[in-house]
């Protein structure tokens, strides 16, 4: 018998003055599913920035959030090694999506997933510096 995997997913709008309003939104608040199934979870962005960073989290109760995956709409994102194997993002700059799939379900998968947004500005920037 196949166990359930709840997946609950938790919206945290975040917005960013850069020459508009820069925003995620997932859609969905929780899913079920059953142990070695497939879902996605969707993340749509709206960004007046050219190039974006888009990023993925993964909240268990009690604990920090731990980075899962970054896409860049220009160039290529990061997988952390432990989700390498069945966490996939692919960004669609054209649907403004950035779809979180994770092959072959455990119990260990349900948590709380985050999606985020970082427009990236050229003109302005922070840089930090060690005193010695």
């Amino acid at each position: 018998m196949a166990k359930l995997v709840i997946i609950t997913l938790f919206f945290t709008a975040h917005y960013f003055e850069c020459w508009g309003q820069d925003k995620v939104e997932q859609l969905s608040r929780e899913m079920t599913a059953n142990e070695a199934a497939q879902i996605m979870l969707l993340c749509n962005y709206s960004t007046s920035s050219y190039n974006s960073y888009h990023y993925w989290y993964k909240q268990l109760e009690n604990k920090s959030p731990t980075f899962i995956l970054s896409e860049f709409t220009l160039g290529k994102g990061t997988t952390e090694d432990e989700f390498k194997e069945r966490f996939s993002a692919t960004l669609n700059s054209t649907s403004r999506t950035v779809p979180l799939v994770i092959k072959n379900l455990r119990v260990s998968d349900s948590a709380v997933y985050y999606c985020a947004l970082r427009p990236t500005v050229t003109e302005a920037h922070s840089t930090l510096t060690q005193k010695h």
